[in-house]
């Protein structure tokens, strides 16, 4: 029996900088956020673009944000591992640009998934990509992150945990061997 090996990647502290950076980056990119929407992926990605949008609020009240569920968009769904949750979009993307928020961004599976869910909701203008943990080497379409917290190598057995406060008690991202 192998025992699995954990290092930890970002500590609660270093999670909370890099959101801070994050969203200042998204800021510098769109000085008046009135042409920009954020949309949270469901499910993890929704702890990420919830805090990333409580940051922005600090700065600015020109925020549009909306959560998705891919569920139903994925090729490898299966009822006994995606349960579906609620897409929260309440306002129209067409000729907007939009912010897709993930915490992990691995082979580019979830992110295609989401490009096709998104086109349901109108044609936005330009669709750019922020993950909190950006897995190189790991592609399998042809996809890359506008906005990156940290990036890592890590092989294919290895598995990176992003552990969030509302939902495991703790803030911490992890590798796991």
């Amino acid at each position: 029996m192998k025992i699995s090996q954990l290092k930890s990647l970002l500590n609660q502290q270093q999670i909370q900088l890099t959101i801070k950076r994050l969203a200042n980056q998204v800021l510098e990119n769109n000085i008046e956020l009135t042409n920009t929407v954020l949309i949270g992926l469901q499910p993890r990605g929704i702890f990420l673009s919830d805090r990333i949008v409580k940051e922005l609020s600090l700065l600015t009240n020109q925020i549009f944000y909306g959560k998705l569920d891919i569920t139903f968009y994925r090729d490898d769904i299966r009822k006994e591992l995606h349960v579906p949750n609620q897409t929260d979009i309440k306002f129209s993307i067409e000729g907007k640009k939009v912010v897709l928020i993930d915490d992990v961004l691995y082979t580019g599976r979830t992110t295609r998934a989401a490009l096709d869910a998104l086109m349901d909701y109108g044609r936005p203008e330009k669709v750019e990509l922020m993950v909190l943990i950006d897995r190189r080497y790991s592609r399998q379409l042809p996809i890359q992150a506008d906005y990156i917290g940290k990036s890592i190598d890590s092989i294919v057995t290895q598995k990176v945990k992003v552990l969030w406060n509302e939902r495991d008690e703790k803030d911490e991202v992890i590798l796991i061997d």
